[in-house]
């Protein structure tokens, strides 16, 4: 076996040969070796439950019991080695459904997964909601994030910008499905924990209650530690609590999923600032094993321009945001001028509108092509009023009196820089002017307070300013403490802080158990293998993603309803049907090569098969060419083209989307299915000059051959 070949898919070719050369004479021997095949199939195609290689190990001894068969015996000794000496490769195919050789294709995760940071299984989750099973979908999600419904209304979904649909139209809505999947499954009280582990005996202190330290501390309850959270705050939820408005995510949708975290034992302890009210000594005493820092960056950046700290009315987003998440509802002013293009300065903008501003304005040095907000949150701020002032730099800020009256900018253009991919802007020469403002609000990014964390000496700070760790194990330079989510990253999103934080528990816990740290960082779990939902090509390909439905304009722009009413249920059953299981499916193209360079049909226009440089795609051309021979599900690595008999029909399906429908064509003579009328005249045409059956006759190949042969006996001399 080389290095490069999977030892599972190994196996299965061994016993293939053995049973093929027919060495295994006694029945015995035979039977035992075609269910260790059996069991291992279910190994190498991820299907495999936690019994199955115990199983197998037990047959192996059966065989090896067994003198009398030599080649039986042979074939449990080599079994038995390549376990012992792959064990590690067998329990990943098992326990992860992932190949760690790399060679067994069907078991690599779908784009989606790959870049979701908390490595989601999408294509299980979003076909079980398809299916109407919201509460398992739930279960598969909380295998990876504690928090679907919270994601569900926030993330950014990287996932969705690499969904493979959206070569073919627009992604699948992702996000939107889950959230949908939560709310159902929490209304009908099936939203429900894991069973937590055996009780560890030891505690560990989490400081910091946002999405990366509420994920490391439900991680590691259910582990069976005690988990103790500190939060200076006087609520749960870091900046999702009081960074990201409730018009955008209810307050109600937070508490509810940390309510979770409370079921499993972890406990909180509110309006304590780690290095004022407790130290890392405290706490020591307190006889915790191991700390674990989520501490956020929740310190902005200053404008660094004339008169920021000259006015009570330059503002910090940050700030503001949270004075509003926690009960305050003063206006600001008349004329807000918020100086950005993150998300946050939309926040803060919408936000402004919401208190009662009458006039926003965002400014933002760049154009709206470069803006980092989310295209989604531009446009529903632009719906709700605010202005945008793009190319814009501020120059300084200008009052009098102790009032602001105006923000000096000055007008730029977009150069390019030599080696950076974006754009730089660049002052117009004698292009300054005075925006008029009573209220400037500076939302240009966030950095770590490093005040809190002065005890700790020897902890390792990047040039960021951020807390130095291994990206793997979230470890710090200070053994026994890790690190995560925005402290360790820098202002990043909610998911990447929770795919921190359940790295950081799998590492506390091989700390505390002794057991080696990972050199590499996960790879995404396939949690199950879901069997297809089978639809029509006209339906796969014309279903569209449901336009979301808003909240009146006047509620948005006076209240902090949530903004996005969300899809029905039908809109979710639909568009999760709209998925193209790329966790079967790996776009290998040998479909359209078989079908159009070795059968001469192509049938198949598959543009979306090209990741890089996607076609046209219409999987309704394929009822019209194809013949239903066969070829390309039988050239097909991953068992995702498939070709079937169904009562009097020949379906083609390609993960579920039926691509062809062909009624069967019995034999005249011995009644036997012989395939639809397209494919046997493809047949007909290319064996026309070496059968001498008439064209008209649907007769099977037994039956041509019988036929023939009479008609030979019959013509001979005598």
């Amino acid at each position: 076996m080389t290095i490069s070949q999977c030892p599972v898919t190994e196996s299965i070719h061994f016993i293939d040969d053995v049973i093929g050369k027919g060495g295994l004479t006694h029945p015995r021997s035979r039977r035992i070796a075609e269910e260790i095949h059996s069991l291992l199939d279910d190994v190498a195609w991820g299907r495999a439950g936690d019994d199955h290689l115990p199983a197998v190990l037990v047959l192996i001894q059966d065989l090896l019991q067994d003198a009398d068969e030599s080649e039986g015996y042979r074939l449990g000794e080599h079994l038995h080695q390549t376990m012992q000496t792959h064990g590690e490769v067998f329990e990943s195919h098992v326990k992860t459904h992932n190949c760690p050789t790399e060679t067994c294709e069907w078991l690599t995760p779908a784009p989606c997964q790959m870049a979701c940071p908390a490595g989601i299984d999408v294509p299980t989750y979003v076909t079980l909601i398809g299916q109407g099973r919201d509460a398992e979908a739930i279960e598969v999600i909380r295998q990876d994030n504690p928090f679907p419904w919270v994601c569900g209304l926030v993330c950014t979904r990287p996932c969705e910008f690499m969904c493979v649909r959206g070569r073919m139209d627009t992604p699948v809505s992702i996000k939107f499905l889950k959230a949908f999947a939560a709310e159902r499954a929490m209304s009908e009280g099936t939203y429900r924990n894991p069973e937590k582990g055996p009780d560890q005996g030891k505690r560990i202190c989490v400081i910091g209650a946002g999405p990366g330290g509420l994920s490391a501390a439900y991680y590691l309850a259910l582990k069976g530690y005690g988990v103790h959270v500190i939060e200076a705050l006087p609520t749960a939820g870091g900046m999702i609590m009081v960074g990201i408005p409730r018009y955008r995510l209810p307050r109600e949708v937070i508490d509810r999923e940390v309510a979770m975290l409370e079921e499993l034992g972890v406990t909180f302890a509110f309006n304590t600032r780690f290095g004022e009210d407790v130290t890392l000594d405290d706490l020591k005493s307190q006889g915790y094993a191991a700390f674990f820092f989520a501490i956020g960056a929740h310190k902005a950046y200053n404008l660094g321009i004339p008169g920021e700290a000259d006015f009570p009315q330059t503002l910090e987003a940050i700030d503001l945001l949270r004075r509003v998440a926690l009960g305050e509802r003063r206006v600001p002013g008349k004329r807000v001028v918020v100086i950005g293009g993150g998300n946050v300065a939309t926040d803060a903008a919408r936000t402004c509108i919401r208190l009662g501003c009458p006039e926003v304005t965002i400014a933002y040095r760049r154009t709206r092509h470069e803006m980092p907000a989310d295209e989604e949150e531009v446009e529903q701020a632009e719906e709700e009023g605010i202005h945008f002032s793009f190319l814009t730099i501020p120059s300084k800020i200008v009052g009098k009196d102790n009032a602001i009256t105006g923000l000096s900018c000055v007008r730029a253009k977009l150069v390019k820089r030599e080696g950076s991919s974006r754009m730089s802007p660049v002052p117009i020469l004698d292009s300054e002017y005075v925006m008029d403002a009573d209220v400037v609000i500076s939302a240009i990014g966030q950095k770590v307070d490093q005040l809190c964390m002065g005890e700790l000496q020897t902890m390792g700070w990047t040039r960021r300013g951020t807390i130095d760790v291994n990206m793997v194990t979230m470890e710090t330079a200070v053994e026994g403490i890790f690190a995560a989510g925005d402290a360790v990253t820098g202002p990043a999103t909610v998911i990447e802080a929770i795919g921190g934080g359940k790295r950081a528990a799998e590492a506390i816990d091989r700390y505390l158990l002794g057991i080696p740290q990972p050199q590499m960082p996960p790879v995404p779990v396939r949690r199950r293998r879901e069997a297809c939902i089978e639809l029509p090509a006209s339906t796969k390909t014309v279903i569209k993603r449901p336009t979301m439905d808003m909240l009146n304009m006047d509620r948005r722009r006076t209240t902090f309803q949530q903004v996005e009413l969300g899809y029905t249920e039908n809109m979710v059953r639909e568009e999760a049907r709209r998925c193209l299981r790329c966790d079967i499916c790996r776009r290998c193209g040998k479909c359209v090569e078989v079908c159009r360079d070795k059968m001469g049909i192509s049938a198949l226009e598959m543009g979306y098969l090209d990741f890089d440089h996607p076609g046209l795609t219409d999987l309704r051309v394929t009822e019209e060419r194809c013949i239903a021979c066969g070829a390309c599900a039988a050239n097909c690595p991953n068992d995702a083209m498939k070709i079937e008999d169904r009562g009097d029909e020949r379906l083609l399906l390609l993960c579920g989307t039926i691509l062809n429908r062909q009624k069967l064509v019995y034999c005249h003579s011995c009644g036997k299915a012989m395939g639809p009328m397209k494919y046997l005249d493809y047949i007909r045409k290319r064996t026309k000059s070496v059968t001498q059956v008439p064209d008209d006759a649907l007769i099977c190949d037994n039956c041509a051959r019988t036929k023939t042969a009479r008609f030979n006996v019959h013509t001979l001399p005598v």
